[in-house]
This record gives C-alpha cells, sequence and structure tokens, in this order.
C-alpha cells in the first residue's frame, strides 16, 4: 500500500534502535539504515517535548549535507519525562534501579518525537503516552535489571518485556510510542508526503 505510493522515495531511518527498526519493518516499508554519532545534549532550559524534538531535529541536521532529492530521512527521540524531569537511558545499574524506584506507584509520560527531513523541508512530529506503574518491589526491579539489562531504553525499561507485564496498571495513549516511534503518526505523516 504505502510501500508503492514511496517508491520514488528513499526512506532512511537513522536509528540502531532495533524497535525502531522492527517497526519499520512492520509496517512493510523499504528503508535503509544510515547511523552516525551524536551528542545528544540539548539546551538546559528545554522541557518535555521540547528536548526530543531539539535532538530528533539534532540527528537529523547531522546528514545535512548528504541528501539527494528523493531522500526522506527519519530519525527519532524518546525520553521519560517524570517529576519534570527527563529520564534518559541509565549510566549504570545502579543509576537504573533509582529510576525505577522513582517510577514505581506513580505515573510518568514517555515523549517520543520524530523528524523527517528532506532536501526541501524539515517537519517534527511528537507524541506522548501516559504510563501509570504498580508498586515494584526492589527484588523485581533487581530481577529485571540482571535479566533483561534495560540500559538502552529511555526511563530503564521496556514496556514489550517483563516489566511491563507485571509493572504496567494503566497506558493513556498510543503503545508502540513507549516502545519508541509512534507509529501511527509516522505512517499517516508518510502517506500525506506520498
Amino acid at each position: 500500500m504505502l510501500k508503492n505510493k514511496l517508491k520514488k522515495y528513499n526512506l532512511i531511518l537513522a536509528s540502531g534502535s532495533p524497535r525502531r527498526q522492527q517497526f519499520f519493518k512492520d509496517l512493510d516499508l523499504d528503508f535503509e539504515i544510515k547511523l552516525k554519532e551524536i551528542e545528544e545534549i540539548y539546551p538546559p532550559e528545554l522541557k518535555a517535548s521540547a528536548i526530543t524534538d531539539y535532538l530528533a531535529e539534532l540527528k537529523a541536521n547531522a546528514f545535512e549535507d548528504e541528501l539527494q532529492p528523493n531522500d526522506i530521512l527519519i530519525t527519532s527521540d524518546t525520553i521519560v519525562w517524570h517529576n519534570d524531569k527527563a529520564l534518559g537511558k541509565p549510566k549504570d545499574q545502579q543509576d537504573a534501579f533509582e529510576i525505577l524506584k522513582s517510577l514505581s506507584n506513580t505515573i510518568h509520560e514517555v515523549i517520543t518525537s520524530v523528524c523527517f527531513k528532506t532536501t526541501s523541508a524539515t517537519t517534527v512530529l511528537n507524541e506522548l503516552t501516559k504510563v501509570t506503574f504498580n508498586e515494584l518491589s526492589d527484588e523485581a526491579i533487581l530481577y529485571y535489571l540482571e535479566n533483561y539489562k534495560p540500559y538502552d531504553k529511555a526511563g530503564a525499561y521496556g514496556i514489550q518485556e517483563w516489566i511491563g507485564f507485571i509493572g504496567v496498571s494503566k497506558i493513556e495513549g498510543s503503545y508502540a510510542n513507549v516502545m519508541g516511534m509512534p507509529t501511527d503518526k509516522v505512517y499517516e505523516y508518510l502517506s500525506k508526503l506520498a
């Protein structure tokens, strides 16, 4: 369907995330993967979606001079927003433990921004999902960290893993967004582009 409409375009996903790559496969889209090391630093005054918007665009701008007229570059960034601060990927096991302890028995927001860049335009869209966690025991947190090692995930957890099954009591909004890509919005935007 959309795959045929996008035939004249070259979709480039600039993400090393296996989950984001899988989403694009599951959306039945032809794409290539290009990666660049980007230092993900943002101005300290930014909050919530302004952070992810900024970082998604920062990642896209690294490819500025390399895009061809038929390229559509897609970059994204996800944070967990909790108690008025951004929780990114944990530094180590202790950091991951403290992050999950802070999320226990509370509601947090998962925000993902996606940047679409072509030679003529840059568009950023974002999605917010509210996630409610049950109370997590120290034993449960340690079991999760030892067995799943979620150190590459914002907020130190993957909702599609064990912790999501036992820890998440409610979700308001896009489930895919919590995994790092608001797939419905991405698909809709690409459909308009095509």
